[in-house]
């Protein structure tokens, strides 16, 4: 089976499931043991709490896009008994209570969720964003890899689960992270940064709003991701 089919068949396969795992509550989901030796995706949900990122067309903020991505895909991954760590559950930042400003909290922050990746043994990252362009002609998920081993193969693999689920005209290409990324630049396991659309692009905006698109993201991503590891 090709690469792009094996994707295409775990994102159907989850499609059937999904109906049921999101109409209950997630103490009344049903998950799979976890499975020995599969490395642990640290979901890191972008920005948060005072740092909301960037501000959509019609107002909604890339920190609550972030997380609602982000919890859906870890609902998606343990369906399949993949081991993750969640950065943050809720809109909040991750500084210390030290940190005063807000360029102060932001500092800390990242540098709070790089110990907290390179703490856990066995990690893989994956960075959930959204992107802007003064432009609102520009759409399209794009995946960025870190400068670690197996970052650059995640980043295709994402990349086509990407394209096949959201947007198969998307002809964006995986690249490097810009070395002004703290986050990415400063892990010592595979990382990729997904930005999962346009928040100034209309079309965009108004979907990645919808928690069925949402659905459909983390869907892509889990897709990819589980396709990597099998």
């Amino acid at each position: 089976m090709s690469q792009g089919k094996s994707i295409f068949s775990v994102i159907l396969s989850f499609f059937l499931l999904v109906g049921h795992v999101f109409d209950v509550q997630p103490d009344q989901q049903t998950f799979c043991p976890t499975r020995p030796g599969v490395p642990t995706l640290v979901i890191d949900a972008g920005h948060g709490g005072e740092d909301g990122g960037a501000i959509s067309l019609t107002g909604a903020l890339e920190s609550h896009i972030n997380l609602a991505v982000a919890l859906r895909l870890d609902g998606i991954l343990g369906l399949y008994g993949v081991p993750t760590l969640p950065l943050r559950e809720e809109d909040i930042s991750l500084h210390n209570k030290e940190a005063q400003t807000l360029r102060q909290k932001k500092n800390s922050d990242l540098h709070n969720r790089a110990d907290r990746v390179n703490a856990q043994e066995n990690a893989i990252l994956l960075s959930i964003h959204q992107n802007s362009y003064p432009n609102g002609r520009y759409s399209g998920a794009q995946a960025f890899f870190a400068p670690t081993d197996g970052s650059r193969e995640l980043a295709q693999t994402m990349q086509e689960s990407l394209r096949l689920t959201l947007d198969a005209n998307n002809s964006r290409l995986e690249k490097q992270i810009p070395d002004t990324i703290f986050l990415m630049n400063h892990i010592s396991c595979p990382g990729v940064l997904v930005e999962c659309g346009f928040l100034t692009n209309p079309q965009e905006d108004r979907l990645l709003q919808s928690s069925t698109y949402q659905t459909k993201v983390a869907a892509a991503l889990a897709g990819g991701y589980l396709q990597w590891i099998t």
